[in-house]
């Protein structure tokens, strides 16, 4: 940052940070522990879809590389898009095997960073539920390389308290996104 930036408040972003996914597994034993929800297996990534060749070519690659890997037990990958456009690729797993699921969504996150697409990613979120089956997501902002919990409920309303809750028990184990605003809703995200 120089001189001139200072001087006129602009902040440089924080760098996204892909290997603060390997400490979910972690967190999430720490999550079951203080609130009782579980890992249920399914975890996605959603980034802006832009046309042309060599974009298509990096998501086939990723889905290949996915798939290839059910072979071995996982499910294949699923891709969709949301109401607003933007692609996702949900990956499966049991829910046992989070450390799996995270390296699925690490890959696919470093595969499209690699390949120049870094401005496209958005988010990757894993999925956990409490013994209401109300579900829970932990998701990574990719931009911002912070996580916040998101805990929907029906109706596209949010369960803030429980929110909160989550943030409080996992300040120690995951980077935290500290300004509540970007907290994004993400209803009907795969997975959820």
């Amino acid at each position: 940052m120089g001189f001139w930036d200072v001087l006129f408040g602009r902040s440089k972003p924080a760098r996204p940070d892909l290997d603060q996914l390997f400490a979910l597994p972690s967190a999430a034993i720490t999550l079951q522990a203080a609130t009782g929800f579980l890992p249920t297996g399914a975890g996605s990534v959603c980034f802006a879809a832009i046309e042309g060749g060599a974009f298509a070519e990096v998501r086939q690659e990723v889905r290949a590389l996915l798939d290839a890997d059910s072979e071995r037990g996982g499910a294949p990958v699923e891709s969709s898009r949301d109401a607003y456009g933007y692609a996702w690729l949900l990956s499966r797993r049991p829910p046992e095997d989070l450390p799996a699921l995270v390296s699925d969504l690490h890959a696919v996150n470093s595969a499209l960073q690699d390949s120049g697409f870094g401005p496209q990613l958005l988010c990757s979120l894993v999925t956990f539920h409490g013994a209401d089956q109300r579900p829970l997501a932990l998701v990574y902002l990719y931009k911002r390389g912070t996580f916040y919990p998101f805990a929907p409920l029906p109706g596209n309303k949010r369960d803030n308290p429980r929110e909160l809750q989550v943030r409080a028990v996992l300040k120690d184990d995951l980077r935290i996104e500290q300004d509540l605003t970007r907290w994004f809703p993400l209803w009907g995200a795969p997975g959820l």
